[in-house]
């Protein structure tokens, strides 16, 4: 599948680089592992931004009137589908606020980022937490199954609920 999907990942601050070594293909590999639970019927595109508190807190502000940054949004294409791979859209993933849930977590940074790039991939297919509860755990059910095809851990596991 990865030969015809085209998975470009942009890194704005270069604190992402020691995330993990071969940043492009760790972020490449989690686009395909969340691809694989749900196929979308075709090659895709997909933007992955990796970037800052402060670019993520006015992405949210401008577009969903929250003045704070969060760990991840993803902005689907809204656009029909014509010729090539179909635009799914663009994941942004605000640096600072991936390092502290890590560590707030005890998980390693490598671990959360396959996971905030699976859940965001996983909302540019359809999929949302915010519909119920319902929705919630179909999702996360999902994401553990994607992120045990990276050899991550169920990030759900450990949290009391």
């Amino acid at each position: 599948m990865s030969d015809e999907n085209e998975i470009d990942v942009a890194v704005e601050d270069p604190r992402w680089e020691g995330v993990a070594p071969d940043l492009d293909g760790f972020v490449a590999r989690a686009v395909e592992a969340a691809l694989a639970t749900v196929p979308p019927g075709g090659p895709i595109e997909i933007s992955i931004v990796l970037t800052d508190d402060a670019a993520v807190q006015e992405l949210n502000r401008t577009w969903r009137g929250k003045d704070k940054p969060t760990n991840v949004l993803s902005f689907p294409n809204e656009q029909p589908h014509g010729g090539g791979p179909r635009l799914l859209g663009d994941v942004v993933l605000a640096y600072d606020t991936m390092l502290r849930e890590s560590g707030e977590q005890s998980k390693p940074l490598d671990h959360h980022l396959a996971h905030l790039v699976v859940h965001g991939t996983l909302h540019l297919l359809g999929h949302d937490h915010e519909l119920g509860d319902a929705e919630a755990d179909a999702m996360e059910a999902l994401e553990v199954v994607a992120l045990r095809r990276l050899g991550v851990p169920d990030p759900y596991g450990d949290v009391a609920g």
